[in-house]
């Protein structure tokens, strides 16, 4: 089963490419996403990797955490399910 890590502390000049090539070396890359700002179109310094299982995604976060990539120290981590919004309904 897939594992997503959460990649943090990005540069702005790191590409979803560059992201796949360096967990590569992990294992199997089955998605690499960085989050974009809406309005300005610039990254907001964060992404998510999904690995193909537990094993490499350990071996991920293990090798990466704390690596410089262009110029930025990153923070490597087992992201976290983004809690649910209860639903405010329409009065």
């Amino acid at each position: 089963m897939a594992k997503k890590l959460y990649v943090g502390n990005l540069s702005y000049n790191t590409t979803e490419d560059g992201l796949r090539n360096l967990f590569g070396g992990f294992g199997t890359v089955a998605s690499a996403k960085i989050i974009f700002d809406r309005e300005t179109g610039n990254s907001k310094g964060f992404g998510f990797i999904e690995m193909g299982s537990d094993e490499e995604a350990s071996a991920a976060i293990a090798g990466t955490n704390g690596k410089e990539i262009d110029g930025r120290q990153i923070r490597v981590n087992e992201a976290m399910d983004k809690p649910r919004r209860e639903s405010r309904g329409n009065w």
